[in-house]
């Protein structure tokens, strides 16, 4: 359940995006908070996406104000470039695609999202190549970090393996373990249920709450899993058409007629089938 107290970690105030005449997110004003998982559902074309790209600085928004919280101060990410939302606000994305280098091995993929780090202990020259102390204790920390998350997913057997050829649930669990690796202060994740069957979707959430519980990160999920969404958020946003429509607690949002007859495109009063009653967690 979300906690009131909780310490704020993003505020979106008023954010608005048009591309030409279209207002693809309008007027949209939500806070997630420190160490809960904050939910964007909504029918495809709701906007989601289009949230997650001004966030994360594909998109500069038309309207609004977008402030990530951290001890060093307050990051205003509408006037910030992409490569700085990543680098300096400590904001990590996965997609809806998994894009994960596929060519290199397991390992390889969890080192190189740590490059900044490394860059830096090599001075931004050939420190790397001449082996400096600062280098080689960068590359071995890098390296134990790498193999932590790996143990963390349950890839560790696989670690020198390309990444290309795991199976598709190990996969997301590789590339949600590469954001983690730049040591986020919020996790962005774009659908990453999409795809997976009942056991790896398990696997995930249990992953999920470990991030939460044992990190203390925030997470930001876009998913239509509502199995997946009801069971492990703390608060849950609902756009339709751009706009929020609602926004609370699982158990609130489950049973709201206005989220059910955005999804359904029915009247309110018309029962729900067993199958969308069973994923929404409503009424039937």
């Amino acid at each position: 359940m979300s906690d009131p107290a909780a310490a704020r970690l993003l505020e979106v105030e008023h954010l608005t995006m048009r591309f030409g005449g279209l207002v693809a997110v309008d007027d949209l004003s939500f806070t997630a908070r420190q160490r809960e998982i904050t939910a964007i559902i909504g029918p495809n074309g709701a906007g989601k996406t289009t949230v997650f790209n001004c966030l994360t600085g594909f998109y500069r928004p038309s309207v609004g104000r977008l402030a990530l919280h951290r001890p060093e101060g307050e990051f205003l990410l509408e006037r910030m470039d992409g490569f700085r939302i990543a680098r300096h606000a400590g904001m990590a994305r996965t997609f809806q695609n998994v894009r994960l280098f596929a060519g290199m091995t397991v390992l390889e993929n969890l080192i190189v999202a740590q490059h900044n780090r490394l860059m830096r202990a090599s001075l931004y020259t050939v420190g790397g190549l001449v082996g400096l102390p600062a280098y080689r204790r960068a590359e071995a920390a890098a390296v134990a970090k790498a193999k932590d998350w790996l143990d963390r997913v349950g890839l560790t057997e696989r670690a020198d393996h390309p990444a290309g050829s795991l199976p598709y649930g190990a996969q997301r669990r590789l590339e949600i373990a590469r954001a983690m690796c730049t040591d986020p202060a919020l996790l962005c994740l774009d659908e990453p249920a999409a795809g997976l069957n009942a056991h790896e979707s398990a696997e995930l959430n249990a992953l999920l709450r470990d991030i939460r519980d044992d990190h203390g990160i925030g997470i930001l999920l876009i998913e239509h899993d509502m199995g997946v969404v009801m069971a492990i958020s703390d608060q849950i946003v609902v756009l339709d058409y751009g706009r929020k429509i609602a926004s609370g607690t699982p158990a609130s949002v489950r049973n709201d007629p206005v989220v059910i007859k955005a999804y359904l495109g029915a009247e309110e009063d018309e029962a729900l089938p067993p199958e969308i009653a069973r994923d929404l967690g409503g009424r039937a």
